[in-house]
């Protein structure tokens, strides 16, 4: 038999039963009983750590959500942005296969490592209520290199830590990216924000981890889902791209 008629037949058997639950560490869970799924589903998450702190408040929110991750069976790597500086994206169109034309930072070493990622989650601290002018050049040229290359359909998340104000608008800020590029957005039981001024208060915001413990979950679903659904043969949306008109004509 097929592997896509071994997977309907085992499907159709899980269904049949009268309680059954997917549990995203490849198993069903059946009358609180464990049945390994037939497909191995590997999947990694890669975190963009926006602060040159290395082991700060965004560094401690994103830990979280990585350790939520690994009890939901799923893979992750914090990504270090780093105090080094990040070049803005000219759009000068020159970006290659392996990213950015310029290879003097951090970006195309991000880029490579996105290609093989399933889902992603970025943070930022936040700046005069936006994001960190550094993560956001970052992914300029992260997403104007790479964007359907590294991401396109594939879920993400963005974070945003802060002391006091402008979450909300650095969250609204870095999801843009999510949209553009096709990427569906996991969400949490608040925005996914956290505050704390020196490194460590993070840890104290309760409800910021609690935020950060149900965002992985979600992500952790989704990408047990599409995995789930690319095993069963669904295949990606088809993409128009035929028109590309200005305001002007």
């Amino acid at each position: 038999m097929s592997m896509d008629g071994k997977h309907r037949s085992f499907q159709e058997q899980v269904e049949k039963q009268p309680d059954y639950r997917y549990d995203v560490r490849n198993e069903i869970i059946i009358n609180n009983d464990t049945m390994i799924f037939e497909e191995e589903y590997n999947v990694k998450v890669l975190m963009l750590n926006g602060s040159a702190k290395a082991n700060g408040n965004t560094y401690a929110s994103l830990l979280e959500v990585g350790r939520q991750l690994e009890k939901e069976g799923i893979e992750y790597e914090i990504f270090q942005m780093g105090g080094e500086p990040v070049r803005d994206c000219l759009g000068c169109g020159q970006c290659t296969e392996n990213g950015c034309v310029f290879a003097d930072d951090k970006v195309n070493e991000f880029v490579a490592k996105a290609k093989e990622a399933d889902g992603f989650v970025f943070g930022t601290p936040v700046y005069y209520a936006h994001p960190s002018g550094r993560v956001m050049s970052f992914l300029d040229r992260a997403f104007y290199s790479s964007g359907s290359a590294a991401f396109a359909f594939k879920p993400g998340a963005s974070v945003a830590v802060a002391r006091r104000g402008g979450t909300t608008a650095s969250f609204d800020a870095m999801n843009k990216y999510f949209g553009i590029c096709q990427m569906p957005v996991a969400g949490s039981t608040y925005w996914n924000q956290v505050h704390g001024a020196v490194p460590g208060e993070a840890c104290q915001d309760e409800e910021g981890m609690q935020t950060m413990r149900n965002l992985a979950r979600n992500l952790a679903w989704m990408m047990k889902c599409f995995a789930a659904g690319k095993a069963a043969g669904v295949e990606l949306p088809q993409t128009e791209r035929d028109y590309k008109t200005n305001f002007i004509r």
